[in-house]
């Protein structure tokens, strides 16, 4: 069973995990600690250049990927990880200022457990990973100019930074409805598929 999971992650037959893509996915990675630790010590200036490269590699590994033919199952697996990641780790972090942060967090929390669950159902079903849709781009993008802004600007109103944080709210849960949607119909037609070759 396990190696029919990792199968899922092959392409051309072959395990693809070191690609400039993939390297870059996992250079975000490293930088969530150094994010947390200038934060915490009130370097706000650099914590938010940091949150600034982590958004650029975002980006850039995206483009290296689809310009030059790097996209990998690997990397549809590593990168929506990468971000949630660090997404937490800033939310987190948010928290020790803005008491408003619970709510996004606690979402993300439950909207990451639910969605594994239904994606990786969708893998063992059609042993194919995919990546992320609009939905779930633009909720990324939301969640990273709601934590900028409120990195730099700590004195932000109440008021504004509430509204700022329910629209990410409503954003995570629209993108949560639509990627369970999607995942459990993968799931669905491959059942009903193999149920149907095997009549």
């Amino acid at each position: 069973m396990a190696r029919s999971f990792l199968e899922s992650f092959k392409d051309d037959g072959k395990l693809r995990i070191f690609t400039i893509p993939n390297v870059l996915t996992m250079f975000r990675i490293v930088l969530i600690p150094v994010f947390v630790w200038l934060y915490l010590s009130k370097r706000d200036t650099e914590a938010f250049f940091v949150l600034i490269m982590s958004g650029l590699t975002d980006v850039v590994d995206g483009f290296i990927a689809r310009r030059f033919n790097m996209i990998s199952s690997v990397g549809k697996a590593l990168d929506p990880i990468s971000d949630k990641l660090t997404q937490v780790a800033m939310l987190l972090c948010l928290l020790s200022r803005f008491d408003g942060m619970w709510v996004p967090f606690v979402l993300m929390i439950f909207k990451e457990i639910f969605s594994g669950i239904c994606a990786l159902i969708a893998i063992k079903n059609t042993g194919e990973v995919h990546g992320a849709d609009w939905h779930g781009k633009l909720t990324t993008l939301s969640l990273y100019a709601m934590m900028a802004l409120h990195i730099v600007w700590p004195s932000i109103p109440k008021v504004l930074s509430n509204v700022i944080i329910g629209i990410c709210v409503l954003l995570m849960i629209l993108s949560l409805l639509l990627y369970s949607a999607r995942n459990i119909g993968m799931a669905v037609k491959a059942k009903n598929k193999e149920s149907g070759n095997a009549i």
